[in-house]
């Protein structure tokens, strides 16, 4: 049963989050040539791609708690079909203040979109089985890289001119388009949940409900509503936790294209194919983690050693300067870390907080961590412009890391028979 609710589920959601992965982070790939035609500079592109986080931490609270009100579809339509048009306009900026604007409005748009899908998966899957579909869902990150890299390249180098426009304008455009089809697929293909979904039988329905209605009552008595989970230290602890890890997400996503041009003899082309090989090595090592989470029922230090992991591999690149070989297997040993993190860390405070706590509280913590993405590319940017190195950035960010999953494994226990 749950094999078919997956399946039918599963990959449909992925497309999803694989779309808002390629129009949140392609414009790390698009700097490659706009920071020229725009002649803007990394401080610049910085503070663009962090500002993203400004407009999506504002909105997202009230996003994901409007979506127990009206359900996903129409969650999904909004979200997505505003989304797609505005990475679409983004073709159009032709100064910093238009980059700003613009990806401000970004994050307005996709605000609610991954915690309100995490919510989601609540209302189909118990505990014992979330580690695994969340792993799958979030392996949109790197299939997303899968697919972007090569794509991302091959337009921007085959694109550039036609029509008049630049490698980069045809990149916003085809990249945006599809999320605004799949907004409206969205509205009549998902079921809000178990109980309106008419491709089960009312014996599977039962099912699962009777499943999740089990797993309601085995949760820690911790967070009874929204504002109890306000009034919980340990909520902001997560938050903090997440913070730390949003810096490194953003900072391998936003900064690993312009790593790798530092290279000598790379082209857009090859850093597109470079960073789609990589993401590849990554999907597999975060599915493989993800199985081995739920094997032994254990998070908190599969989520740390990962993060402990990435960490490490931020300080030693300094090291792999002018070397392709040695740079590609740092950033590929950190992506899978970092994306491990990701399909595992949010298991953790979805079993701690109780059901009637869990839209706000898990809104909550991603809307504090994910202040992350507006710190760290700004804080790289304008390092990078006033050092000329783009490594004592990393270095921060690497500390800042390692201290988040010390917080982990020291402040917060793990649940009996989890975590």
């Amino acid at each position: 049963m749950y094999r078919k609710i997956a399946w039918r589920l599963i990959p449909f959601l992925l497309l999803c989050y694989m779309l808002a992965t390629i129009d949140r982070f392609n414009i790390g790939f698009a700097k490659l040539q706009f920071l020229h035609d725009l002649k803007l500079d990394d401080a610049v592109y910085g503070i663009a791609a962090g500002v993203f986080s400004i407009g999506y931490v504002a909105f997202e609270v009230p996003s994901n708690l409007l979506l127990q009100r009206v359900g996903v579809r129409r969650t999904l339509l909004r979200i997505m079909v505003l989304w797609g048009m505005v990475t679409c306009l983004l073709m159009f900026a032709q100064s910093a203040l238009h980059l700003y604007i613009l990806r401000f409005l970004l994050g307005v748009a996709e605000a609610g979109f991954f915690p309100g899908i995490l919510l989601y998966l609540t209302y189909w899957f118990p505990d014992r089985l979330r580690g695994r579909m969340t792993s799958l869902f979030v392996m949109a990150v790197p299939v997303g890289g899968i697919i972007s890299g090569p794509l991302s390249g091959w337009v921007m180098a085959q694109f550039q001119g036609v029509g008049g426009f630049h490698g980069w304008q045809w990149l916003f455009l085809t990249e945006g388009a599809p999320a605004v089809v799949c907004g409206v697929v969205a509205y009549f293909y998902l079921s809000d949940n178990a109980a309106k979904a008419r491709w089960l039988s009312d014996e599977e329905k039962n099912w699962v409900l009777t499943d999740l209605a089990t797993d309601r009552q085995s949760r820690p008595a911790a967070g009874g509503t929204f504002r109890d989970a306000l009034r919980d230290p340990k909520v902001y602890l997560l938050a903090f936790i997440y913070f730390a890890y949003f810096c490194s997400l953003n900072t391998i996503l936003l900064w690993g294209p312009t790593v790798l041009k530092a290279i000598a003899g790379q082209t857009v082309s090859s850093i597109g194919w470079i960073s789609g090989a990589i993401s590849l090595v990554s999907t597999i090592g975060m599915v493989v983690v993800g199985y081995s989470s739920d094997k032994y029922l254990e998070r908190r230090w599969h989520v740390a050693l990962c993060g402990f992991a990435a960490a490490a591999c931020f300080f030693l690149l300094p090291l792999a300067v002018g070397s392709l070989a040695l740079t590609v297997t740092l950033l590929t040993i950190a992506s899978v870390g970092i994306l491990s993190v990701l399909s595992l860390f949010w298991t953790i405070p979805s079993a701690y907080l109780s059901q009637s706590a869990a839209a706000g509280g898990l809104a909550l913590i991603s809307s504090i961590g994910s202040f992350g993405g507006a710190v760290s590319p700004a804080m790289i940017g304008a390092v990078k412009v006033h050092t000329g190195s783009l490594y004592v950035g990393l270095d921060v960010i690497a500390v800042l890391l390692a201290i988040g999953m010390v917080t982990l494994l020291v402040c917060i226990p793990a649940a009996k028979g989890r975590q």
